[in-house]
């Protein structure tokens, strides 16, 4: 069963694998067995990874505009590749959880599992960058040391929000919980609800 420790392991070997190489255009090499849960979380962290850096190329003040435009629509494309990728998550508790009759009083809460281990994919990236700030040594002591604080808050909030996960994890199973998904149904990237689109081709 997927529960915040995987998470976590599985994260920190894609963001540690991503940068042997850092590159961008890499093919991720996921380690583990196709059919396995974990394959599913490193595919996910992969593209996290890879977003976070052309996030940050995009930002170039220099960038050549064509280029920052093809930029643009690889990280559009990568945004919806990563709802993708929470929804086959969400698909997985869905089954798991498909024989938990709810308590009278069941929940639902506010965010499905799998919206809850993106943010805790985002939050380890988060964490190597901060970690990678704290040890620059082109920086100076000042920069070094905000960096520092700002991640010990970052380890605090990554051990909250695993403990939250693994308490609506066992929510769900006890019952206590109710399972219930809602689909992004995001409009811009489908030519039949984005107006730009469907208006051209009439």
């Amino acid at each position: 069963m997927i529960n915040s420790t995987l998470c976590l392991e599985v994260f920190r070997q894609c963001v540690s694998d991503f940068h042997q190489h850092n590159n961008v255009d890499a093919q991720a090499d996921n380690p583990y067995p196709e059919a396995s849960a974990a394959h599913l979380l490193y595919r996910k962290h992969y593209i996290d990874t890879v977003q976070w850096h052309l996030e940050d190329i995009v930002r170039d003040p220099h960038i050549d505009p064509v280029a920052a435009l093809a930029l643009k629509r690889r990280i559009d494309q990568s945004n919806q590749d990563r709802t993708d990728l929470v929804e086959q998550i969400d698909d997985y508790f869905l089954k798991a959880f498909a024989g938990v009759v709810p308590l009278d009083k069941a929940r639902v809460n506010t965010e499905s599992p799998a919206w809850a281990i993106d943010r805790l994919s985002i939050l380890v990236l988060k964490i190597w960058h901060m970690q990678e700030e704290v040890n620059r040594q082109d920086a100076d002591a000042s920069h070094r040391d905000k960096c520092s604080q700002k991640l010990h808050v970052l380890l605090e909030q990554q051990l909250d929000l695993s403990t939250s996960i693994d308490e609506l994890l066992a929510d769900l199973a006890s019952g206590r919980m109710h399972m219930k998904v809602y689909r992004q149904m995001k409009m811009y990237n489908d030519p039949a609800l984005n107006p730009v689109l469907y208006k051209q081709q009439s």
